[in-house]
């Protein structure tokens, strides 16, 4: 139940199906080519939703957002605070740094913390559920590389991807050590790749580069497979199923049966003013340059 897009980003205008998956190495890792992708039936229309707007948190510029597993809702403001709000879109908590640094990812899904990454400080922040402070780690102080995504994993550790080696390292904040780390070079092979978001969903990690598509990998790193969805910055997940927006819809890809569909985005609603959505199991956030709308579905 993540969030889309840290910054203004629009998908593919086609999408591969999911036949089209690059199945993961057995033996040699070797480099990643890009799948074959078929054409989409452009008249198949997407599925029309029920939606309910509830409210509108007007918060100019919203930021990287997430949603928590009790369904609240983390969306970093223009000055880089984070605000916590509730499934319906009710102010509940705020953190405001001390020193404040562009956020680029926030995680919410353990409840118990929440992961700040400050990219341009190259700092990890972790936050309780009513956004107190718990612990910074500065990157810098303990890597030689440069952090371009972070995100937490369920046992607390936390996934990186050090730009400057092009390594996926899993990441202890308490003892400040790697606790392991996958090189990517053989993976990439020849492209350049562009990350942009990292989430680590159901024991697999999955790592967007907007120039090739998603990366997953298993909850020890070692690669998988890729799924052929390039131009994306980010993506979020509602139960079994991966999603991401796409030509004015929902684009929603199940991570088991293979399976694709999409869904309209609401009567009315201009596809070029949407910078993100995120979905839970009851509520949506439709993000804009005026704020937040919520919408029951």
């Amino acid at each position: 139940m993540l969030f889309l897009l840290t910054t203004t980003a629009h998908a593919q205008t086609t999408v591969p199906s999911a036949a089209s998956t690059a199945p993961a190495a057995t033996q040699t890792v070797a480099p990643v080519q890009p799948a074959p992708q078929p054409p989409v039936d452009a008249t198949a229309a997407p599925t029309v939703a029920t939606w309910k707007l509830l409210r509108l948190i007007r918060l100019p510029n919203p930021g990287a957002a997430s949603l928590d597993r009790r369904g609240a809702l983390y969306v970093a403001d223009a000055d880089n605070n984070l605000r916590q709000y509730g499934p319906e879109g009710l102010p509940l908590n705020t953190y405001a740094p001390a020193q404040p640094g562009h956020v680029a990812q926030v995680e919410a899904w353990n409840v118990t913390s929440t992961l700040v990454f400050n990219d341009d400080r190259q700092q990890l922040v972790l936050l309780d559920r009513f956004l107190s402070l718990i612990s910074e780690v500065r990157l810098g102080d303990v890597l030689d590389g440069t952090v371009r995504v972070a995100t937490l994993a369920p046992d607390n550790f936390i996934w990186l991807l050090d730009e400057s080696t092009l390594t996926l390292r899993e990441f202890d904040p308490n003892t400040l050590r790697a606790v392991q780390s996958t090189p990517l070079d053989l993976i990439i092979g020849r492209s350049r790749p562009d990350f942009r978001f990292i989430r680590q969903y159901q024991n697999n990690t999955y790592l967007v580069d907007r120039s090739t598509g998603v990366y997953v990998f298993d909850n020890l790193g070692n690669y998988k497979k890729k799924l052929p969805f390039p131009g994306l910055s980010t993506v979020g997940f509602r139960g079994d199923e991966l999603y991401f927006l796409e030509a004015g819809a929902i684009h929603f890809f199940h991570l088991y049966n293979l399976t694709e569909r999409r869904v309209a985005l609401p009567a009315g609603t201009d596809p070029g003013a949407v910078r993100q959505v995120l979905v839970g199991e009851t509520y949506a956030y439709i993000f804009t340059a005026a704020g937040v709308a919520v919408y029951q579905m």
